[in-house]
């Protein structure tokens, strides 16, 4: 009898799997869905002008690795939509998109460089992720745009600098943790450390 009841549950736990599978193949099959749902939602409440919105359901997708939200956020945190305006954090977040190929977070990330918001100036890096971004660009007026200003950045560099950057657009952005940015930044003297 013990043998019967012990067959009965290993038989019973055989019927499972197949349901346990197709739940757990069900829920992946939903979440990118789901995801791209919720991206879509917070892409329209940005164009609406519901920045505040737009910046919490960004806030969910950008650490789990979407790239354009990661690309939106940076945008936000570089102007201040919806977030505390704050040049790191814009450019950690479009470091993480370049990574991911959005050559809208590698053209406004070369900017950053150029201007040095949030990042030490570098205009090798600068040149090397906007023609890297123009590469990618659709023929159009936005393109001849960022080719002008790949240009004008260009004129800022030395023959060898030009020709690093272009060596380093050649090999794309380089991979690696993207948040946080290091800004090259060093306080002096420390803050002072007060004791409770």
């Amino acid at each position: 009898m013990n043998v019967l009841a012990a067959s009965d549950k290993k038989q019973k736990r055989h019927r499972c799997w197949p349901i346990l599978c197709g739940a757990l193949c069900l829920a992946f099959a939903v979440r990118p869905a789901a995801a791209g749902a919720r991206l879509q939602e917070g892409i329209r409440a940005y164009a609406s002008g519901h920045y505040d919105k737009a910046a919490q359901i960004f806030s969910v997708l950008a650490p789990k690795g979407n790239p354009l939200a990661r690309a939106y956020l940076g945008y936000m945190y570089e102007y201040g939509k919806g977030v505390p305006q704050d040049y790191v954090v814009a450019a950690g977040w479009y470091k993480c998109a370049s990574q991911q190929g959005v050559a809208q977070a590698q053209y406004e990330l070369g900017l950053m460089y150029d201007r040095a918001l949030g990042v030490p100036q570098d205009y090798v890096k600068a040149y090397a992720l906007v023609n890297l971004a123009v590469a990618k660009k659709p023929a159009g007026i936005e393109r001849d745009r960022w080719l002008n200003i790949r240009d004008a950045l260009g004129t800022k560099l030395s023959l060898v600098e030009l020709t690093k950057a272009q060596q380093m657009s050649f090999e794309g952005v380089p991979e690696g943790p993207c948040l946080p940015i290091s800004t090259g930044i060093q306080i002096w003297p420390p803050w002072p450390v007060i004791p409770p």
